[in-house]
């Protein structure tokens, strides 16, 4: 799947040719459901046990799920059976997702919509081990997305900033803060608030707080 890196190019052509890759992906992706759909209800006379082991229904699902890891958002779905993240081999996908809705959001939007997806995926890597080129392109996430408008479920990468916490982050969020942008400083500032407060919950309620200037109150 080496194709989709071209969705996070800054060439629009790379980003073109790459979108075209994804929509003949999903599409494979929709006609393998269609015919394991398809096998499924005329299989489901032999009864659960032998539908199960009929090799016609097992190769129409197998064929769906090849085609779903050739895709995405399918291809991010799932993880590691052992749940280390950082060995996993589709973790450079899961940075490709939410790299591309952080530098390219209506495009992300347009064609792989998914923001359960994104929930958990930011949650995954908040979690996982974080070694020194995941937590350097996760630094990267967080300043990327403290610079525009906020997005749904982008509150929850406050998560991925107090895993990464450094000096080199907080000095990108401090600019952030400090710049024109109206977002970028109050959605930098809240990161930054939180960073220095540990045990206060990101949760809506202390998120609409911060935006509605009433911050003081939780102090």
């Amino acid at each position: 799947m080496g194709w989709a890196f071209g969705l996070i190019a800054e060439d629009p052509a790379a980003r073109g040719a790459a979108l075209v890759h994804l929509a003949e992906a999903q599409r494979k992706v929709t006609d393998a459901l269609a015919r394991s759909n398809e096998m499924w209800l005329l299989t489901r006379p032999l009864g659960a046990d032998e539908q199960y082991r009929e090799p016609a229904f097992l190769q129409a699902r197998r064929r769906h799920q090849q085609a779903q890891r050739r895709s995405l958002p399918d291809g991010v779905w799932g993880g590691p059976v052992n749940g280390d993240l950082a060995a996993w081999p589709g973790l450079p996908y899961v940075l490709l997702f939410l790299e591309w809705e952080a530098r390219y959001p209506l495009e992300w939007t347009q064609h792989a919509k998914a923001w359960g997806t994104k929930q958990s995926l930011i949650r995954k890597v908040a979690r996982a081990r974080q070694e020194e080129a995941i937590k350097a392109k996760l630094t990267d996430l967080v300043e990327i997305v403290v610079h525009r408008a906020y997005r749904c479920k982008d509150r929850e990468y406050v998560r991925v900033a107090r895993a990464v916490d450094s000096a080199d982050l907080r000095g990108r969020l401090d600019r952030a803060a400090d710049s024109d942008s109206p977002w970028a400083r109050c959605h930098a500032g809240y990161v930054l608030w939180l960073l220095d407060r540990p045990d206060l919950p990101n949760t809506r309620r202390v998120w609409q707080t911060w935006v509605t200037g009433e911050a003081a109150a939780l102090l």
